[in-house]
């Protein structure tokens, strides 16, 4: 029977026929809805019993664009319409500040929850992250890095790319135990170091923080613990030398096929970088 990959999961053809049916069958239903009845109903869940709503939404919409479903229209502009944040004068440049980071004094992780936090976040990497703003889905981690009241750096994390060989051949698990843990492989999805901030290593010092406090906010907000980090370093634009600085691991390149595998055009390749949050993350990915 075919089958369809959406968001790390195989959907069938009954169940897309399911799908279309909970549509038909709730037509006052939003888009926010019907995910979270398409979610209660096959099940899909998270390792803490959560619906993935958010996962399945965008995995509905990408169905539509498969031309799969059909979807009611959104209730308002947001990020599946890839609806850019608006400039303000809260992102414009600041006098630079130039120093060693040992001279920082302790840095501030502080977690984006707020309406007036995500919009400065979202703004600000739109402004000056070269990749611009794409608005995370599922299960996710944002934060703003300050020193004192001074706001240095944005880091975002969210969910794993479906298959990368390099990486996978790096774990050494079977396509079924990547389908099972993948959850417990965490993506640094955007790492932003404001353009006047000059602090000599100051990136792979925060790299280092952000290794250590992800893990227990990221299980008492999901209630799973992550054992392995991954980012993807455009190899025509950098090095990789602030991860390397942070000791992550350099184990070889993607093909290009983006994050999502089979439904992204291609890409330009990236070098992949890993970071072990535990000693034994090997044995914890391959436990079937």
């Amino acid at each position: 029977m075919k089958t369809h990959r959406y968001c790390g999961r195989l959907f069938s053809e009954n169940e897309i026929l399911h799908i279309r049916h909970l549509i038909d069958n709730y037509p006052q239903a939003n888009r926010a809805n019907l995910s979270r009845l398409v979610c209660r109903s096959l099940p899909w869940l998270r390792p803490d019993g959560r619906l993935k709503d958010m996962y399945c939404r965008v995995a509905m919409i990408r169905m539509q664009e498969d031309g799969l479903i059909r979807l009611p229209a959104p209730l308002r502009k947001n990020g599946n319409g890839r609806h850019q944040p608006t400039i303000t004068q809260a992102s414009d440049p600041q006098t630079p500040i130039c120093q060693a980071a040992g001279k920082l004094g302790p840095l501030t992780f502080c977690s984006v929850e707020s309406t007036k936090d995500s919009a400065l976040y979202n703004e600000l990497i739109h402004r000056y992250h070269y990749l611009g703003y794409k608005p995370l889905t599922g299960a996710q981690k944002r934060y703003m890095v300050y020193a004192g009241n001074q706001l240095l750096a944005l880091l975002g994390f969210g969910a794993s790319a479906w298959q990368v060989a390099d990486r996978d051949s790096f774990i050494g698990w079977s396509n079924e135990q990547r389908k099972r843990n993948l959850q417990l492989v965490i993506n640094n999805s955007r790492y932003l170091i404001l353009p006047w901030v000059k602090f000599h290593n100051l990136a792979s010092h925060i790299l280092s923080i952000a290794a250590k406090r992800l893990p227990d906010d990221w299980q008492q907000q999901y209630g799973y613990r992550p054992v392995l980090l991954e980012t993807f370093v455009h190899k025509d634009r950098f090095k990789g030398t602030c991860y390397q600085a942070a000791n992550w691991i350099h184990v070889g390149q993607t093909t290009g096929r983006g994050k999502l595998g089979d439904h992204q055009p291609l890409l330009p390749k990236k070098l992949v970088f890993l970071y072990p949050l535990t000693r034994n993350f090997r044995r914890i990915l391959t436990d079937c």
